[in-house]
């Protein structure tokens, strides 16, 4: 089983408590791309019920990750985390390949993808 992102262990219980909030227990978490955002590509997390024949399948703490082929060389070493702050909490992604980011931290590009910029 090849893992493309990583999900910290304070990220997959904050995704747990999410999934038992949503009674979404047996569900696998998909990450993926999308184009937009400023910077050209967006990132996108939610939960689906089935494995698509393409998808690469991993498990961090309990949690099944799917990710689309088409998505593994852009989300390659990609880092999810859960940070908690004075402001509330918020996940963070640290994508080894994003060459740019906006200043929302939300969108990117990598050098082989420039996705479909959008307005701010």
């Amino acid at each position: 089983m090849e893992k493309v992102v990583d999900i910290t262990e304070a990220a997959a219980l904050h995704i747990k408590e999410m999934m038992k909030q949503n009674e979404e227990e047996d569900a696998f978490l998909r990450v993926a791309v999308k184009g937009g955002g400023c910077s050209g590509l967006s990132y996108g997390m939610g939960f689906a019920h089935e494995a698509e024949e393409d998808d690469i399948q991993s498990e961090h703490y309990g949690i099944q990750v799917l990710v689309s082929k088409e998505d593994a060389p852009i989300l390659n070493g990609t880092k999810i985390d859960y940070k908690q702050s004075m402001m509330g909490g918020g996940f963070t992604i640290d994508n080894p390949n994003a060459i740019a980011n906006c200043g929302c931290g939300s969108s990117f590009r990598t050098a082989a993808n420039t996705g479909t910029p959008e307005e701010c």
